[in-house]
């Protein structure tokens, strides 16, 4: 059960940054450790958290004094080298995200020859994710996805079967088995159905909820069917969904969904339809005096045209090409952090420096347990630079913390220094860098998840039941579609 939560940490972590899940659970673990320990010996839990709250809250504060606004393509390069633990991949997720831009859609995938380059396709992404975590086809990464999928566009919300089951039958008559359906919602006897035919491997749904409120909503449901190639199953128009026909299915080369968002790759829309949509929001734009009608159509704008860049890995094994594809797609992560909030020392060194600087606002004669929970974490923010040396083979650990508190702000440790002499190096220089959202993204999942931990006195899990082999029955469709 600990386990778990800490993984619940790792995977909060890298969904709000996009990386940073070792950090947090080094983080986490010193934190309980200690915590653990002070509470056995009486402290009062309630009050030990509520001062790792605290000085998480001003940890985060000084996070964000020092961070460093990432100024060019050389501060991209050195983040994505870091993340990504390679230069040649660094320079070519640089070039990607540079050409995207911040707000851009940077996607990776596998792909069948060797080596790794990049491509800019027609697509978007908006900001709805999948409507069943049952539909998930990764779950290290919580991730749904959907291959060369027909695409269903509708503004309806789907509750039965019997709405939908004349499109699946004409579907699954063309040799057809999978089918994103981005609708208002999936809910009742569909959803069900959806999940059961997925979990047997029958019929495979990806559904997404579609973006927007009111007649925006129709607007963005629009732009996707033009990025797709598809027409929206509206009533407007006076097309029912027991009516639509195959012919009105849009298609993408991949559809990605989280819980959160959903990224369209390769969308088959012709480009003289998406230029013609984005030339007619461009004359919204000239002809509306709101501002935040401005603004969201220039969002749509932006959506439309900007496509979406891929990331093509191929190895020479499928465990390598995996690897690979992670920590491609942590680097880009991290570098859009980068972009987005800035840039610290890395290797551990910003939290260790954090700690010591808040630690010296403490008085040294506080012993209450507001203030040991205080400690506790101001601590704990020293655990990831240690961890660093030890891994490097540095027996003096604490040695190496002494020597980069001590130094300007801008210094830390080189773990792949050639002698300990020059293991102190300044980190913008050798271009050892994290993002500020990562780091910060590490201290508030592992305090919250430590804080809850620590003021827990019983847990109820469901005792694993043995799995007993299915007794052989006869072939039914049942409700398979």
């Amino acid at each position: 059960m600990g386990a778990s939560i800490v993984k619940e940490v790792a995977t909060k972590t890298n969904d709000k940054a996009g990386d940073g899940t070792t950090t947090a659970v080094v983080l986490t673990q010193a934190i309980i450790h200690e915590g653990l320990k002070r509470t056995a010996l009486g402290a009062n839990a309630m009050m030990v958290r509520r001062g790792i709250e605290a000085a998480a809250r001003d940890a985060v504060d000084e996070l964000k004094k020092m961070a460093r606004e990432v100024k060019g393509k050389t501060d991209i390069r050195q983040v994505a080298t870091i993340s990504a633990e390679s230069e040649e991949l660094g320079k070519i997720i640089a070039d990607t995200v540079e050409k995207v831009g911040k707000d851009g859609v940077v996607t990776v995938e596998e792909s069948q020859s060797f080596g790794i380059d990049s491509d800019f396709v027609d697509g978007m992404e908006f900001d709805k994710g999948y409507v069943s975590a049952y539909m998930i086809t990764n779950a290290e990464r919580m991730e749904a996805e959907a291959k060369d999928a027909p695409i269903l566009i509708t503004d309806k919300k789907i509750s039965t079967v019997k709405d939908i089951l004349p499109l699946l039958e004409k579907l699954a008559q063309s040799g057809k088995r999978d089918l994103v359906i981005i609708a208002d919602d999936v809910d009742g006897e569909a959803l069900a159905t959806f999940v059961v035919n997925k979990l047997k491997g029958v019929f495979n749904v990806l559904a997404v909820k579609a973006p927007g409120y009111g007649d925006r909503k129709k607007e963005m449901l629009a732009d996707i069917a033009i990025t797709v190639g598809g027409q929206v199953i509206t009533d407007d128009l006076g097309i029912s969904l027991e009516k639509a026909e195959l012919s009105m299915l849009g298609r993408a080369n991949r559809v990605v969904a989280t819980k959160d968002s959903t990224i369209i790759v390769g969308g088959k829309g012709k480009k003289s339809d998406i230029n013609e949509r984005v030339a007619q929001l461009r004359k919204q734009v000239e002809n509306t005096d709101s501002k935040f009608d401005k603004e969201k159509l220039e969002e749509r704008i932006a959506k439309l045209s900007g496509g979406v860049a891929v990331i093509r890995v191929g190895a020479a094994t499928e465990t390598e090409m995996k690897y690979l594809k992670d920590k491609i797609e942590d680097a880009v992560n991290a570098t859009k952090a980068a972009i987005a909030e800035g840039i610290v020392p890395g290797g551990g060194a910003a939290l260790a420096k954090v700690g010591e600087k808040l630690g010296k606002k403490i008085d040294s004669k506080a012993h209450d347990e507001y203030t040991v929970g205080y400690r506790i974490l101001l601590s704990a923010l020293s655990a990831p630079l240690l961890q660093i040396a030890r891994n490097a083979g540095r027996e003096d650990a604490a040695v190496v913390l002494q020597e980069v508190v001590k130094k300007g702000p801008a210094f830390g440790f080189n773990a792949s220094a050639e002698s300990d002499d020059t293991s102190i190096v300044d980190m913008y220089e050798a271009g050892i860098l994290d993002p500020v959202k990562v780091t910060r993204s590490c201290v508030e999942n592992a305090a919250s998840a430590a804080a809850v931990l620590l003021t827990t006195e019983a847990a109820v899990a469901d005792i694993p039941e043995e799995k007993k082999s299915a007794p052989a029955g006869g072939a039914g469709m049942g409700e398979d579609y």
